[in-house]
């Protein structure tokens, strides 16, 4: 056995330890201006003005960067630039979109060049990067932890920066933070930080080091998802499912993903949709055909989830959806589409690591049969 891991930043868990922020952005080393990346919701709902007065007391002049929906697209990325202009620091306390938004801003804002400069691994991004930390309100994407950014290009396509440089310096989980996540976005994101784990433990990188977090992260999920979809005000459930998505976020930083999500971010080439409900759908449809053939890694993602064979892990994660209430539907968007559009999104280029990783070889004919299942789904979100 050979592996090696990717570093883990530091972690700091617990209700209420969103109050730190100020204490960690001056322990970092000389800071005078932080540029605070907020999901727009929060920066209306009290949480910016309080740390902009924490970061004030302690000498750290701020600036909010809230101009942004939906996933992150290239102007978002440059904007939050130009706003970091003369920061040493970048904070993001949001969903994954707020996250990556922080983690490109660091990057490009010391190197001056443009997101699209790093996009698909072009050019090796900068060595010194702004510093960051980085606080999820939503237990789903484990960018917190993870080496890797997502963002949507001139065109509308997916694309990703990788490298390091990305990471947090400093991590905070506040579980209070995502109580007040609605019920369908905590089961879409809960969804998609299970596949994460599930995925960096059976792919053809998976490895010892990562499964330790794979499989953990999997069992806090399948506890705390449930009771979090049918009680959001449960913080032991919200609890587990924030540890729960960054472990996988640390699965995935060492062993990235595979089918299902070259599957979800191929719908999101074809219009809007969630993240997480598109990564569940897409897990669901092809988890039927991964687990025909068994092997270790796959043997022992299923006792993670308490069960003998692997052959019982599709109806277990059906049924898992059906008590999250996850309707098996597209938006509305998608019946302009078809399963050749959505198979040739598949194959794209940007798309294709996470078609090589997957424990089995994917085929063209797999990838159409993949996409007639899904486009058969109704159109009614």
């Amino acid at each position: 056995m050979r592996f090696s891991t990717a570093f883990i930043p530091d972690i700091h868990f617990g209700a209420g330890a969103v109050g730190e922020v100020a204490m960690l952005a001056r322990a970092l080393g000389p800071v005078e201006c932080a540029l605070l990346v907020l999901d727009g919701f929060l920066a209306q709902g009290g949480l910016a003005e309080a740390l902009v007065a924490d970061l004030s007391s302690v000498g750290i002049r701020s600036r909010i960067f809230s101009e942004f929906s939906g996933e992150p697209k290239l102007s978002h990325l440059r904007a939050a630039v130009a706003a970091a202009e003369g920061c040493q620091l970048v904070i993001g306390i949001g969903g994954g979109s707020a996250l990556d938004i922080a983690k490109i801003t660091a990057c490009c804002a010391a190197s001056g060049k443009d997101p699209l400069h790093y996009a698909l691994a072009a050019n090796p991004l900068p060595k010194n990067p702004l510093r960051k930390i980085l606080v999820p309100t939503t237990a789903g994407t484990g960018s917190e932890t993870s080496a890797t950014t997502i963002f949507t290009g001139e065109t509308g396509k997916k694309l990703w920066i990788w490298g390091p440089e990305t990471k947090a310096d400093q991590v905070i989980l506040d579980p209070q933070l995502t109580v007040t996540l609605p019920p369908s976005l905590t089961a879409w994101c809960g969804m998609d930080a299970f596949i994460h784990a599930f995925e960096a433990a059976t792919n053809r990188n998976a490895h010892a080091g990562a499964a330790l977090y794979a499989h953990q992260a999997m069992r806090l999920i399948i506890d705390g998802l449930p009771v979090a979809v049918a009680d959001p005000g449960n913080l032991p459930a919200r609890e587990k499912l924030l540890l729960g998505s960054c472990y996988a976020g640390i699965a995935i930083d060492n062993c990235g993903t595979a089918i299902a999500h070259n599957m979800s971010h191929a719908l999101a080439g074809l219009a809007p949709v969630h993240h997480g409900l598109a990564t569940a759908l897409a897990f669901e449809a092809t988890l039927p055909w991964l687990v025909q053939t068994e092997t270790p890694d796959l043997q022992a993602a299923a006792r993670a989830c308490g069960l003998e064979q692997i052959q019982d892990l599709p109806a277990f994660i059906s049924d898992l959806m059906d008590r999250c209430g996850i309707r098996r539907a597209l938006p509305a968007a998608f019946a302009a589409f078809t399963a050749a559009d959505l198979a040739a999104e598949m194959k794209a280029p940007e798309n294709q690591p996470m078609r090589r990783a997957t424990i089995f070889e994917v085929t063209d004919a797999d990838l159409d049969r993949f996409a007639e299942s899904l486009m058969a789904l109704p159109r009614t979100l």
